[in-house]
């Protein structure tokens, strides 16, 4: 069967190679025979798992030893809540809304205290980074989304915010490009676009910021109990963090951060010089500020919007639907994503542009 190019946002496309692997280890893993979706979370098997996976993000991050590194649930989504609950222990935070998931962030950390927006992009509907804001001297901590998943545009530079801790979502970008881990005080990722299924979300935190959690902080809720017992104080996502650490693996082999980000600036370069110069679709994104993730795009109409969706799909390029609150389409070109999908998706564009002048 052939094998579709999915430009989906999330849950998004796998490195065939990982694919393959997990198809081989399914139902046996390593002589075990057993699959990793059996194990005991505290089985030696599965802490060798959880350690190599841990040990591959320090390494191709530059992870420093000052950092924990914790596999946790509830996606990015319960990250807006469990940094404020554990950061926000002086009742202030600054936060950037540059997008939807920016503004849900803010929405849940006004819930634990008061949130300074510094800076946002809404006056031009988050189709740029704001570069000038003034960052409060005691706030707990300033929050970024580096990569906005929906909108398509990204940091470029990381904001310098001195004694106070930067905190970032990297959900979209993360392992795309190469990262100084000690301008933040912490990072977190939903898997599910660059790092492996659905299921596990990636905390890095700094480990001074550990107990600052508010009183009456459910455990679960704590970071300093998931570092305190690696990620195993309940049932962890077991066979979400094994695919990652199968893809992290993949990342290795490729040649890590450096050697991804290459060709993710080749898949993105393809695909704007066309957007560029064609006289159908166009991006709203200012180019300053493209993400190299998630390309946004539209024709003149959204009846021609649909009807390349459904064309595309027909020919194997799947999953071009823009988010439902910006419409048009969006193709979401993570590290898996192989350049000649792009390549393909380009000529297919050229085609359908030629066909329905």
């Amino acid at each position: 069967m052939r094998r579709v190019y999915n430009f989906s946002a999330g849950p998004s496309m796998l490195p065939l190679k990982v694919l393959e692997t997990a198809s081989r280890e399914m139902c046996n893993w390593r002589g075990t025979g057993m699959s990793v979706m059996e194990m005991s979370h505290r089985s030696k098997e599965f802490e060798s798992i959880i350690e190599h996976a841990e040990n591959l993000l320090r390494k191709l991050m530059g992870i420093p030893e000052n950092y924990a590194v914790l596999f946790l649930q509830g996606g990015a989504s319960t990250q807006f809540s469990m940094v404020p609950a554990n950061l926000m222990s002086g009742g202030k935070a600054d936060y950037i809304n540059t997008g939807s998931f920016s503004e849900k962030a803010i929405a849940e950390a006004e819930l634990f205290g008061s949130v300074n927006i510094i800076a946002s992009s809404r006056d031009r509907n988050f189709t740029y980074i704001p570069e000038s804001f003034e960052i409060s001297p005691d706030a707990d901590y300033v929050h970024i989304t580096t990569n906005n998943t929906i909108e398509g545009t990204c940091f470029k530079e990381i904001p310098d915010t001195g004694n106070v801790p930067l905190v970032a979502d990297m959900s979209s970008n993360i392992l795309s490009e190469p990262v100084d881990v000690t301008k933040f005080g912490l990072i977190y990722a939903g898997a599910q676009k660059n790092l492996g299924p659905a299921g596990v979300t990636i905390v890095i935190i700094r480990k001074d910021l550990l107990g600052r959690h508010r009183e009456g902080t459910p455990t679960m809720m704590r970071y300093d109990v998931h570092v305190k017992n690696k990620s195993l104080y309940n049932t962890p996502p077991t066979y979400s963090i094994y695919m990652t650490g199968l893809v992290l693996e993949w990342l290795d082999e490729l040649g890590g951060v450096r050697a991804i980000e290459k060709i993710n600036r080749e898949k993105a370069q393809i695909l704007y010089d066309y957007l560029d110069e064609s006289e159908m679709f166009f991006t709203p994104v200012e180019k300053k500020y493209r993400s190299i993730m998630n390309v946004p795009f539209k024709t003149s109409s959204p009846q021609l919007d649909a009807k390349f969706i459904e064309e595309a799909a027909k020919n194997g390029f799947v999953a071009l639907k823009g988010h439902r609150s910006v419409g048009g389409m969006r193709a979401s070109i993570y590290n898996a994503m192989p350049v000649e999908g792009v390549r393909e998706l380009v000529d297919f564009m050229k085609k359908f542009e030629m066909e329905n002048r």
